[in-house]
């Protein structure tokens, strides 16, 4: 009997989040099958095989892959060997495009089929690539509307699924349940700093994100700030940060992000993944991000889009303030998260929030592992 597995590769947090969505909902079209690849500990929590470590594809930037370039070329190798060799009933890439994509690319040419879960954002730069990616993949499962549009106008098999997450979030967030989850009073003003899941993320954007944190403190002086840490690794690099400092009233949590967020009045936050949960807790929140300087300038080249934040990106205005490298300063942040918690979420924003959650709400895993199916046979 032919072994029945699917080979899949998630790179970093939220890759390991919709990895282990879609495990689930393929182990109910396919009760038999196994599932390996690489996947963090969401993915194992559902039977996976992970040969690698998810925490060596946590990598962002032009300059963090050629530091370990050696490393990755010799995993990417030893993936595209391995199922060549014995061919698993579809190869999955989740997210991480740098590193998948060549591998779909040279399995789909021995036959495999291939999958990409997360659309590269090639939609807001480097649109070149779109006829790279359809040389190598088969099916693109897109999280958001406006990518899938993208492709059907390139004449790309595509299906959005919607992002899992929203599912998983109330429409309407319970705040004092949050903060006596985590001991917190529910007068005091909480601030949640969200610097990034990535280790050269942290360290561009936290030292920043504490010195915010210090002058709001001096306005408000039983200001709590949370920090939630993705996985053990950022626990210890935030708390080493943290130790060189005299900010008590600073808390790093090892993970528990979505309590932090929902009991806050304010969240800042690295743009990515969090703001799409700060989005569908229906939270006050300013983006911010930045690169390397030499980074910043090449992909400035390259960028089509006017906005990073996904709750901009979604609805196609600036609904939530972002700053951007040279303008993420302490004092623009500064200014801007006292703002809102002086203010409060205008009820239209809210709207607009609970909208875009709405449309975003799909049974995507099984939607993705339909998918999947309808390709395979």
């Amino acid at each position: 009997m032919q072994e029945i597995f699917f080979a899949i590769v998630a790179g970093e947090a939220s890759g390991d989040l919709l990895g282990a969505d879609l495990v689930r909902s393929l182990k109910r079209l396919y009760p038999t099958a196994k599932f390996e690849g690489i996947g963090g500990p969401l993915m194992q929590s559902e039977g996976f095989v992970s040969h690698y470590d998810i925490e060596r594809l946590s990598i962002m930037g032009f300059w963090d892959p050629f530091k370990r370039l050696g490393e990755l070329l010799s995993m990417r190798r030893n993936i595209i060997k391995r199922y060549k060799i014995r061919k698993p009933l579809a190869y999955i890439g989740v997210d991480a495009p740098d590193f998948n994509l060549k591998i779909e690319y040279e399995l789909r040419l021995c036959g495999v089929k291939t999958v990409h879960y997360v659309s590269p954002s090639v939609w807001a730069w480097r649109q070149g690539r779109i006829s790279r990616i359809k040389k190598g993949v088969d099916l693109m499962l897109t999280l958001f509307p406006f990518e899938s549009e993208f492709y059907r106008q390139h004449g790309m098999k595509e299906r959005y699924v919607g992002h899992p997450i929203a599912s998983t979030f109330p429409r309407f967030p319970n705040m004092g349940q949050a903060r006596s989850t985590l001991g917190l009073s529910a007068e005091i003003p909480v601030l949640t700093l969200m610097p990034g899941s990535r280790e050269a993320e942290v360290k561009l954007m936290a030292e920043l994100f504490f010195d915010v944190a210090a002058t709001i403190f001096s306005e408000k002086q039983d200001l709590v700030v949370l920090v939630p840490a993705s996985n053990k690794y950022r626990y210890k690099q935030l708390s080493g940060m943290l130790s060189r400092r005299s900010q008590p009233y600073i808390k790093i949590i090892l993970l528990g992000a979505r309590e932090a967020m929902e009991a806050s009045n304010v969240i800042l936050l690295t743009s990515g993944t969090s703001s799409l949960e700060a989005m569908l807790l229906k939270k006050p929140m300013v983006v911010s991000y930045r690169l390397g300087r030499l980074t910043f300038t090449i992909l400035s080249l390259f960028v089509k889009t006017p906005y990073i934040a996904l709750p901009n990106l979604l609805s196609n205005k600036l609904l939530v303030p972002e700053f951007i490298q040279d303008a993420a300063t302490a004092k623009n942040l500064t200014a801007a998260v006292l703002e809102l918690f002086n203010g409060h979420l205008e009820r239209n924003l809210e709207d607009d929030f609970l909208a875009m959650h709405d449309s975003l709400r799909q049974d995507s895993g099984m939607l993705a592992a339909a998918a999947i199916k309808e390709l395979i046979q």
